[in-house]
């Protein structure tokens, strides 16, 4: 099945890349990645511990100019990742360009339709191997389990740029939602969820902000989000909706040889559900984390990597100790956190092509998954390894 999806993700291409060179207008650029990986004692990517092809990403995206305020841009993508996200192919993004204003210090564009969210500091990058600094995100920010929800959404969103006495700002804001698959809301909520999951709004507001001369970044982001659930006809869950609240702060250092990034964030969730044996959870938390992160570059091709990566699920209770005490059957008390140290190293030994390795050793299980349902955890031991190696090339 999976070689039929990627023959068909491939001729879809061709069929694409054949039109390109008949119109100086439109622009186009792709990536080709495969890899290996293992998640060692945790069903975090594999299920049985052993090494796996399940790490490719083949995608392709372009834009047309229309003139030269008004473009159309898009991408097409197929990914497997594992049990990290859903496998096949999706288009990412696909939204209109126009430039409302230019000037010769400020710039602002509203983009309409499948907008690309660019609120955190790789969340830009994120869908593009080579652009981004490790093969796996830190996920207390860039949470897999929500890799296409928080990638793009279906609104509106509006992005200024300023350059001025203080510095360069970058101020954006957003509005819109995004369409959840079925398996996502088995994975968010439970297997034995019958209904969907429906996102209802997501709104988004971040400002960054360079000062001139300064190689510093510093930027903050709001995210505000409701969700609710639509039973089937016969379900475990009746009702629920959900809520969620985030805060981000950001911060980027860029030297001749060595970068530093770190974001910090507070997520508030709130959850109200009333379920088939007569259990309603009512639930009002606020989780934790960050990372912290270090690339040397060490020659022109190649670049090492060091990243801390904590999160907690509850800041009222770190040690996960409640989980014992959940309504719905008790759970692991190391679902309560997630502690990760990864390193890492990639080498462009050619033209368009790198090659990156990373190892990363974790504590806890507390971002792999929705921790509400006991079968609905992503299975893991106290302690777990994830190995990944992966060739790219882009054009």
């Amino acid at each position: 099945m999976q070689k039929h999806a990627v023959k068909g993700f491939f001729a879809s291409l061709v069929v694409m890349a054949s039109g390109v060179y008949a119109d100086d207008n439109l622009s186009w650029h792709g990536f080709i990645a495969q890899g290996l990986t293992r998640s060692q004692d945790s069903a975090f990517i594999t299920d049985d511990n052993a090494f796996s092809r399940e790490l490719t990403e083949i995608g392709i995206n372009a834009k047309y100019t229309v003139n030269s305020s008004l473009s159309v841009a898009g991408q097409l993508v197929y990914l497997d990742g594992g049990n990290r996200y859903r496998q096949g192919s999706r288009v990412d993004y696909l939204f209109l360009d126009w430039r409302v204003a230019q000037y010769f210090d400020w710039q602002m564009n509203l983009h309409i339709g499948r907008y690309k969210n660019r609120h955190w500091l790789y969340s830009a990058t994120q869908d593009v191997p080579q652009t981004r600094p490790s093969i796996i995100l830190p996920q207390s920010v860039y949470y897999d389990g929500n890799r296409d929800m928080a990638l793009s959404s279906d609104g509106i969103a509006l992005q200024s740029i300023k350059v001025g006495d203080t510095g360069t700002w970058e101020v954006r804001w957003s509005l819109g939602r995004s369409p959840l698959a079925k398996e996502e809301t088995k994975k968010f909520l439970s297997p034995l969820a019958q209904g969907r999951v429906k996102q209802d709004f997501v709104h988004q507001f971040s400002t960054y902000w360079q000062p001139d001369f300064s190689q510093w970044e510093l930027g903050f982001s709001l995210l505000q989000s409701d969700f609710s659930y639509k039973p089937a006809e016969q379900d475990i869950l009746l009702n629920g909706s959900s809520s969620v609240d985030r805060l981000t702060l950001a911060i980027r250092y860029d030297s001749e040889n060595w970068e530093f990034s770190s974001e910090l964030l507070r997520d508030r969730l709130r959850y109200k559900g009333d379920f088939t044996q007569g259990v309603t959870l009512d639930i009002d938390k606020t989780g934790e984390g960050g990372y912290a992160q270090f690339r040397y570059f060490l020659s022109d091709t190649v670049t090492g990597l060091v990243r801390i990566d904590t999160y907690d699920v509850d800041r009222d209770d770190r040690e996960g100790t409640l989980l014992d005490l959940n309504p719905l059957g008790p759970i692991p008390r190391y679902y309560g956190f997630m502690d990760t140290a990864t390193v890492g190293v990639s080498w462009d030994f050619a033209k368009q092509m790198r090659l990156s390795g990373e190892f990363s050793r974790t504590h806890g299980a507390g971002r792999l998954s929705a921790v509400l349902f006991p079968n609905s955890l992503i299975q893991a031991a106290p302690y777990w390894n994830t190995w990944s190696v992966q060739l790219m090339y882009w054009f």
